[in-house]
């Protein structure tokens, strides 16, 4: 069994300390939370484990060979060198880091010292994320021209990070693993109604190399939540509603196309098709539960993870230049 030591107790920490323990290749032998008004909660869930609120005690554990990060972005670099620098694997929540250039030197410290560097993209273990990516790749949707996305919700505001770096990474993880690319341009408009060096609504449109545009419409300040993204192809379109309890994919055989060669000038009209609606089946799991079984497996057998330092990069890079973008916008 893999031994491993977790910090942060937050937010999303729960759900992975629960995933951990529920899978029976490791054992979870140390959690470090500095709030102790936690640890009562954490003892009666998990009374094995010892808890402490110094992050030297995992560090210097000889028994701990993993270690998960669940803290806020702005940890992460200081946190996950040390693990590395002690030659420790290490799971860390998304974003990676706050820049590109710390994520780049914890890929290459991950490199140099042989351990994995596993970024916590979930959504792209999600059956309906993997479905999506087959489907685009059988080529039956054809060409990709556009995909927008919709990640809004009341709240909960970010004291340390804005809408862009606490929500867009999981829209750009999936963009990037179903195209394949980088985009060539990103450009971003937002504005902080609550702070105003903290952006809670944002927009942020890009360019791929493959001909695609994309658009994410992201918000804290929504009286609705909504997780719902368009896939429009040259040949058929895709609707992906992660809100929805049943049916969360749809393939719709939907199209527009023209005369070639127009015999009036009524038949400059669009001709648009309207088809029938698939819904292919998904598997059914939970997809931080298969995250954390793929980081065990890459810990066991030395496999390089799916969502590894090169690919939390471009997600970092793309979050920089977004965050530039809305930056240099707002100044105008």
């Amino acid at each position: 069994m893999t031994n491993i030591g977790v910090v942060g107790y937050g937010y999303w920490g729960p759900n992975v300390v629960r995933n951990l323990a529920e899978n029976k290749s490791c054992k979870i032998t140390s959690i470090c939370e500095l709030n102790q008004e936690k640890w009562e909660s954490i003892r009666k869930r998990y009374p094995w484990v010892n808890i402490t609120n110094d992050y030297q005690d995992l560090i210097n554990s000889p028994q701990i060979e993993a270690i998960v990060i669940t803290t806020p972005v702005s940890t992460h670099y200081s946190l996950a060198k040390q693990a590395l620098e002690n030659k420790k694997h290490i799971f860390v929540e998304k974003p990676l880091t706050d820049s590109v250039e710390s994520a780049q030197e914890l890929v290459e410290l991950a490199k140099c010292n042989a351990c994995i560097l596993f970024v916590d993209h979930t959504f792209e273990y999600s059956p309906a994320v993997i479905k999506i990516k087959e489907i685009i790749d059988s080529g039956q949707i054809g060409k990709i021209h556009c995909i927008s996305s919709f990640r809004i919700n009341l709240g909960p505001h970010r004291k340390d990070v804005s809408v862009i770096s606490d929500l867009a990474p999981h829209d750009l993880s999936m963009f990037f693993y179903w195209l394949n690319e980088e985009p060539t341009q990103i450009s971003a408009v937002g504005k902080g109604f609550f702070h105003e060096q903290i952006f809670d609504i944002a927009f942020i449109t890009m360019k791929f190399p493959c001909g695609a545009i994309a658009n994410i419409n992201i918000s804290w300040f929504s009286p609705i939540k909504s997780r719902r993204m368009t896939i429009i192809g040259s040949e058929k379109m895709i609707v992906y509603d992660d809100m929805a309890s049943i049916e969360k994919v749809k393939v719709y055989d939907s199209g527009v196309a023209t005369f070639r060669e127009p015999e009036s000038f009524g038949q400059f009209q669009l001709s648009y098709r309207a088809g029938d609606i698939f819904s292919p089946r998904l598997q059914r799991y939970e997809p931080l539960a298969q995250a954390v079984n793929h980081f065990l497996e890459c810990v066991r057998f030395g496999k390089s993870p799916r969502t590894d330092g090169a690919d939390a990069l471009r997600v970092v890079r793309a979050v920089e230049l977004a965050e530039e973008s809305l930056r240099r916008n707002c100044s105008v």
